[in-house]
C-alpha cells in the first residue's frame, strides 16, 4: 500500500464520515413534522415503543441521535424510563438500515447499461443523485425540497467516500502484514475490543460498520475475525449516550445505561454462544472471507437476536440501571433539555410543551388571586407568589432556550413557532405579576378594613367575571391554536376597557354622595388598572396568534387596528359582551 493509497483512503473516509453527518442532519430537518407526530403518540404499549424507536432510527439515520433524545426525554420527565428501555431497543434494530445501504457499494454490475445488477451500482446512480441534490440546494432557498436536496447530496457524497475507501484498501488483499494483524482479531476479546475502539472514535455505528464493510473488499477479513469486531461496533455506539447524559439526572443517567447494558449482555450472550457451538461443530464459514452483505447481514442478525433475548427482561434490564445509579436527593428535572437541540423540531416542540405549562400556571394563579377579592385567605396569597415566581423561572429558561434554538438550522413552521414563543412568555409572565398586585389590594382590603358599597361590590364582581372570561379564552386559544376563540378576545378586551371607565365615574359619583371614601378609591383604582391590564396582555396572545397564523411579521398593534375597523363580526361580538357585562347607570 503505497502513501497514495493511504492518502485516498483518508479522503475517503473524510468524504464517507461528511456524507454521514449531512445527510443525517438534513434528514433530522426535513422529518420534523413526522418526529413530532411519531413522538406525540408514545405509549405504554411494549410494541409501539419499539417501533417508535426503530422507525425515528431508521428516519435520521443514527441509533446515538436517537439514545441521546431519548436521555434528553427521560431527563427532562417528558418519557418514563420503563417507555425508554423499549424505544432503545428499537432504536439498536434501526440502525441495520444504513448497513444494507452502504452495501450496495459491492455490487459489481459488468459494463453493459442494459445489466439490471449494473444500475444498482452506485456508480451508475450515484451521479444522477448528486445532480438532483446539488440542483435541489442551488435553486431551492427554503423548505423541505431543500433538505431532500442536501440529503441526496449527503448520501451521494457517503457512497463516494465507501468506494475511494474500498479502492484504496484494494492492494492490502495481497499484504501478509495485513492479513496478519486481522488474525489477531479472531480471537473474541481482540475484535471486541477494536471494534468498540473504532466506533467510540468516530462516534457512530454506522459509520464503523461502513469502514468495516470498505476493508472486506480486500477479501483478507474472514467471518471469524468480522463477528466480533461487529458485536464490539455495538458496544462502542453506547459511548455518545454515555457522554450525553454526563450532567443528566439520575434518570437520564438509567436511560444511557440501560442502553450500555443491552449491548454488553447481548454481545457477552451470542458471542459466547457462538464460540460454543463453533466450538462443537466447527463452522465452515468462519474461514471464508466475508463481504459488505455479509456486514450487515451479521450486524442485522445479531440486533434482532439481542432484543430476542432482552425484550422478556427489559423490567431487569430497568432494575440494573436503577441499581447502578441509585435514588439520592434529586435536583428538579430539566424541563429543557440540551441534548433535544440535536434535532431542532423536537426542541421547538418541547419548548411549546413548556410554555404551556408555564400558561397553566400564570392563569391559575389569577384565578385563585382573583378569588381572594371575595374571601382573603393566606394560603392562598402565599400559593400565589409562589406560582408566580415558578413563572418568572420558566419564562427565564424558556426564553434563553428559545434564544439558543434560534441559532440553530430551522425551517419556516419552527421559526415562526420561536417567534410566538418569544412573544407570549412575556404576556403570561406579566399575567403572574398582576396576580400578586391582588394579592396585596386583597391584603390591603383586610389590613385596613375598607369593604365596598353593594353596588362597587357588584361592579367589581362584573369586571372579574369578564376578566376571567378573556383570560380562559386566551389561554384555550393559545393551547388549541383556536382562531376563531382568538378572534372574540379583542371584542371583550373593548368592553373591558368601557368597564373600567364606567366604573371609574360611578366611584366619583358614589364620593360626591360620600357612600364611599377616598382610600376606597385608591384601592379601586389599583384593581381596575390590573384588570385593564390583564385584558391587554389577553389580547396580546390572541393577536400573536392570529398574526403569525397569517404573515410572518409580527406588527401586533397594527394588525389589531386592522381588526377593529369595519370588521361585522367584531361589531356583534362586541355588543354582545357590552350587553353580557352591561352595569346598572347610576344618578348624580
Amino acid at each position: 500500500m503505497t502513501i497514495f493509497d493511504l492518502l485516498n483512503l483518508i479522503c475517503g473516509l473524510a468524504l464517507f464520515l461528511y456524507g454521514m453527518e449531512v445527510m443525517g442532519e438534513a434528514l433530522k430537518r426535513g422529518a420534523g413534522s413526522r418526529l413530532k407526530i411519531i413522538l406525540g403518540k408514545m405509549t405504554s404499549s411494549r410494541p409501539r415503543g419499539f417501533l417508535l424507536g426503530l422507525g425515528v432510527t431508521a428516519i435520521i439515520q443514527s441509533s446515538s441521535a436517537t439514545t441521546v433524545m431519548v436521555v434528553g426525554f427521560v431527563n427532562s420527565g417528558t418519557m418514563a424510563l420503563r417507555q425508554a428501555v423499549d424505544v432503545i431497543m428499537g432504536a439498536n434494530v434501526g440502525t441495520a438500515v444504513t448497513s444494507w445501504l452502504t452495501a450496495l457499494a459491492g455490487l459489481d454490475g459488468g459494463a453493459s447499461v442494459t445489466s439490471a445488477v449494473a444500475w444498482l451500482k452506485p456508480s451508475s446512480w450515484i451521479p444522477l443523485l448528486a445532480l438532483a441534490g446539488i440542483c435541489l440546494l442551488m435553486f431551492v432557498k427554503r423548505g423541505k425540497k431543500r433538505d431532500v436536496g442536501a440529503t441526496l447530496l449527503g448520501f451521494a457524497v457517503l457512497m463516494v467516500g465507501m468506494e475511494m475507501m474500498s479502492e484504496a484498501v484494494g492492494a492490502l488483499s495481497e499484504s501478509e502484514d495485513f492479513r496478519a494483524v486481522l488474525t489477531m482479531f479472531q480471537s473474541p476479546v481482540l475484535g471486541v475490543l477494536a471494534g468498540l475502539v473504532l466506533t467510540a472514535v468516530v462516534q457512530s455505528s454506522s459509520a464503523s460498520v461502513g469502514i468495516l464493510q470498505s476493508l472486506t473488499t480486500t477479501g483478507a477479513i474472514p467471518y471469524g475475525a468480522a463477528i466480533p469486531i461487529i458485536l464490539g461496533q455495538n458496544i462502542g455506539t453506547c459511548v455518545t449516550a454515555l457522554i450525553s447524559s454526563i450532567g443528566a439526572n439520575k434518570n437520564g443517567k438509567r436511560a444511557a445505561l440501560v442502553h450500555l447494558f443491552f449491548n454488553i449482555i447481548g454481545v457477552i450472550f451470542w458471542l459466547s454462544v457462538f464460540s460454543l457451538v463453533n466450538w462443537i461443530v466447527d463452522f465452515s464459514f468462519v474461514d471464508m472471507p466475508i463481504n459488505m452483505w455479509g456486514v450487515a447481514l451479521v450486524h442485522t442478525v445479531f440486533k434482532f437476536l439481542s432484543v430476542g433475548l432482552m425484550w422478556p427482561f427489559a423490567q431487569q434490564l430497568e432494575k440494573l440501571a436503577t441499581l447502578c445509579v441509585r435514588d439520592k436527593k434529586e435536583a428538579e428535572a430539566n424541563l429543557l433539555d440540551e441534548r433535544l437541540m440535536g434535532t431542532p423540531a423536537l426542541a421547538v416542540e418541547r419548548a411549546d410543551e413548556v410554555t404551556r405549562m408555564m400558561a397553566q400556571t400564570a392563569c391559575q394563579s389569577l384565578q385563585e388571586a382573583l378569588s381572594l377579592l371575595d374571601a382573603y385567605d393566606g394560603k392562598k396569597a402565599e400559593k400565589v407568589r409562589e406560582m408566580e415566581e415558578k413563572v418568572d423561572s420558566y419564562e427565564d429558561k424558556i426564553g434563553t432556550y428559545l434564544v439558543h434554538v434560534s441559532a440553530l438550522n430551522l425551517d419556516e413552521p419552527d421559526a415562526r413557532e420561536i417567534t410566538k414563543l418569544l412573544h407570549l412568555i412575556g404576556d403570561f409572565e406579566r399575567i403572574s405579576d398582576h396576580a400578586v398586585n391582588f394579592v396585596e389590594s386583597a391584603e390591603e382590603i383586610r389590613d385596613k378594613k375598607l369593604p365596598f358599597t353593594p353596588e362597587a361590590r357588584h361592579e367589581i364582581e362584573t369586571i372579574t367575571s369578564a376578566v376571567q372570561e378573556i383570560l380562559s379564552m386566551a389561554y384555550d386559544c393559545f393551547i388549541h391554536n383556536d382562531l376563531r376563540e382568538a378572534a372574540l378576545v379583542e371584542p371583550l378586551e373593548q368592553v373591558v376597557d368601557l368597564l373600567r371607565d364606567k366604573i371609574r365615574l360611578n366611584h366619583v359619583l358614589r364620593l360626591q354622595k360620600s357612600e364611599c371614601t377616598i382610600e376606597q378609591g385608591f384601592v379601586l383604582s389599583d384593581l381596575l388598572t390590573n384588570f385593564e391590564r390583564v385584558s391587554d396582555h389577553c389580547s396580546n396572545i390572541a393577536g400573536c396568534i392570529l398574526e403569525l397564523s397569517q404573515h410572518d411579521a409580527l406588527d401586533m398593534h397594527q394588525y389589531l387596528d386592522t381588526v377593529k375597523r369595519g370588521s361585522r363580526e367584531f361589531e356583534a361580538a362586541f355588543e354582545g359582551y357590552l350587553k353580557k357585562y352591561s352595569l346598572p347607570e347610576q344618578r348624580p
